[in-house]
């Protein structure tokens, strides 16, 4: 079993602990009956390539998870957002271009961090428009050659690359 990283119940405030529902040990408050589902949170990635094929990737600022280290720009979806709006949402933020997204490049769990799982989805996109400037959780922008990155903030990352680099 895992370590329990929840103590308390989100519904009435009561103590979660484990108990075998459907098969499997889930969370499950003693006063209420909530089953505390721990599912993963969605990401979003954006990939650009310029015309020799190179990756846009931003490197992370000092004050964001993983400084001074790259990755494509990305970021987490919010609730009741649509995954292709906050894919262009959190792009525009971290890099100050628009895109047009096209189709989705990969999907792929992520485990770097034994607190937070994740899924993440990559789409390919085109520039369309805006002022390239980093901000948000990145400090800095440059284009990379997909075979020759410089150190990557998530091991994902280095998946996709590899997977572009073919």
């Amino acid at each position: 079993m895992q370590a329990q990283r929840f103590s308390f119940c989100p519904k009435c405030g009561g103590r979660l602990n484990y108990h075998k529902v459907n098969e499997r040990e889930r969370l499950k408050c003693q006063q209420c009956g909530y089953v505390f589902y721990e599912n993963p949170i969605v990401g979003v990635a954006v990939i650009v390539r310029d015309k020799s094929g190179a990756v846009l990737l931003g490197r992370r600022a000092s004050d964001a998870s993983y400084p001074g280290l790259w990755c494509i720009p990305c970021g987490y979806v919010e609730y009741e957002e649509d995954v292709r709006a906050a894919a262009s949402r959190e792009f525009y933020e971290e890099t100050g271009l628009r895109v047009e997204l096209g189709k989705v490049f990969t999907v792929l769990s992520n485990f770097h961090n034994p607190e937070v799982h994740t899924v993440g989805i990559w789409f390919l996109a085109e520039i369309i428009g805006g002022n390239a400037n980093a901000g948000d959780d990145l400090a800095e922008l440059g284009w990379f050659a997909p075979d020759n990155p410089p150190s990557l903030a998530f091991p994902t990352d280095r998946e996709v690359l590899a997977q572009l680099a073919k």
